[in-house]
């Protein structure tokens, strides 16, 4: 029974994680959804852009924290090790949903793409990005990124593999092609508020000090000179800045969080 509870909790947790990521692509550059980043009433300015901060801190503090070895293998004694994955999925997912819900609009224009070609062109990127972060999931494990494996291999009784140590296509032009498809979607867009810049600028600025100095080191303490080698290889985020003829490796676990 407790194992078919923790199996309907980490599809729950997927479907609202999905339910998230879907909204995201419309929040961000003012799609189609009832809320998004430059909708609503506006505030005070530094009003709004404490409380904006705020919101972004608590996403980075959580998503950061509960990525690190040392607090999953403390995490791992309470909720066990099934439904860790889809734990910090689910708890993730929900300081989306605040951002989503508390963010204040700040609407000053500071660029703006008249042109309709130009425009059309910075929409393509701007979709083609969130297909790059999508995709790249798939590079390595989907389902386990999201705890859907663990959830299915704990109703089986089986203990769920360690993911294989390899390079998948987009994995061999940067080490962080999600990363970098996050990026590319918080900056490409026809009409740039200070909202939306406030948004691009600290979400960049937050990838950027996380995988240099979070991801990077635990990856670097789990796989060693492996992970060297691959650094010296393959760039962190920005694709063709490293001369690289070797396309056979790649971190496990690459990407599963900041």
């Amino acid at each position: 029974m407790k194992k078919f509870i923790i199996l309907i909790y980490g599809i729950l947790a997927y479907i609202i994680f999905l339910i998230a990521f879907l909204y995201a692509i419309g929040f961000v550059n003012n799609l189609w959804v009832p809320k998004s980043i430059d909708s609503g009433i506006e505030i005070d300015t530094i009003y709004a852009l404490l409380i904006n901060i705020a919101l972004l801190s608590v996403f980075a503090l959580q998503h950061s924290i509960m990525a690190r070895p040392a607090f999953k293998n403390w995490w791992f004694k309470i909720i066990g090790k099934a439904a860790e994955r889809s734990t910090y999925i689910l708890l993730s997912s929900l300081a989306l949903i605040l951002i989503y819900w508390q963010w204040q609009p700040m609407t000053t224009i500071v660029w703006s793409v008249d042109n309709v070609i130009l425009a059309t062109i910075v929409q393509g990127v701007y979709f083609m990005s969130w297909l790059i972060v999508l995709l790249s999931t798939f590079m390595i494990s989907h389902f386990e990124l999201f705890g859907l494996t663990q959830i299915v291999d704990n109703l089986k009784n089986k203990v769920t593999k360690e993911p294989s140590f390899r390079v998948n296509y987009f994995y061999g032009l940067v080490r962080h092609p999600i990363m970098l498809g996050f990026i590319i979607a918080f900056w490409a867009t026809p009409t740039m508020t200070i909202g939306h810049l406030l948004f691009a600028a600290v979400t960049t600025s937050y990838i950027l000090v996380a995988v240099k100095f979070l991801e990077e080191k635990d990856l670097k303490k789990a796989l060693g000179k492996t992970y060297e080698e691959y650094q010296k290889k393959v760039p962190m985020i920005i694709p063709f800045t490293k001369i690289s003829n070797n396309n056979t490796i790649e971190p496990k676990g690459l990407n599963s969080g900041l």
